[in-house]
């Protein structure tokens, strides 16, 4: 009995089967919480980043626009990143500590994002000592491809403003000079709007791996 059943029926049954776990998977993935990005404001980051007379600021905060030179000697401004997708970081082309990790890590985020529209850039935090031709001597030490990842010099106390309030990645308590200020490893990542979605420790390597992936999300993101 039991054979003609599955017999007759048996096909039929694995055809409804297939199509169930169809529906049920489509509905779990349906049903998945939306993983999104936070949307950073100064009040989110620590007041030794930020400036006093923007620290309550908790909502609307956007990348100040900037003019700059890069390793070419060319004017870039934020222009070159419109509708882009970015990640920023502050640095110093003769710094021994942290930078050289910075720069290896933020290269090989440079090799992974060839084929995407996402880009590059680090600014100098000691314009008076990274000339164009000292940008460019490091650039070409470093891999630098200069489609995807712009090293920028420029007048300091506008550096120190984008770094203080802008992406808030700087302390203020340098040399005790006017714009003197001591760079975080913070790697920043910027959506297109010119916002701020993420944080990042540039010499750690699990921390690499969260912005590749924020990254996707990001870009992800823009496709709805």
């Amino acid at each position: 009995m039991y054979k003609k059943f599955f017999k007759r029926y048996g096909p039929l049954i694995v055809i409804m089967t297939f199509f169930s776990c169809i529906v049920l998977t489509s509905f779990y993935i349906i049903l998945q919480p939306k993983i999104t990005l936070p949307i950073y404001s100064p009040s989110m980051v620590s007041t030794e980043l930020v400036e006093e007379e923007i620290q309550h600021v908790k909502k609307y905060h956007k990348i100040s626009d900037f003019s700059m030179i890069n390793q070419n000697g060319e004017i870039i401004t934020q222009d070159f990143y419109d509708n882009t997708i970015y990640v920023a970081d502050f640095f110093f082309t003769t710094c021994p500590s942290i930078c050289p990790i910075m720069t290896e890590n933020m290269f090989e985020i440079q090799e992974k994002i060839l084929n995407k529209n996402i880009k590059l850039i680090s600014f100098s935090v000691t314009p008076e000592i990274d000339s164009v031709a000292q940008l460019k001597k490091y650039a070409l030490e470093k891999g630098v491809n200069d489609l995807k990842w712009n090293l920028l010099t420029g007048n300091k106390k506008e550096i120190y403003e984008l770094a203080r309030k802008s992406y808030l990645v700087a302390k203020s308590n340098g040399d005790g000079g006017k714009y003197d200020m001591i760079h975080t490893e913070n790697f920043v990542l910027v959506d297109k709007e010119k916002r701020i979605r993420g944080y990042y420790d540039g010499t750690n390597e699990l921390e690499m791996d969260k912005l590749i992936n924020d990254l996707e999300i990001l870009e992800e993101s823009y496709k709805n």
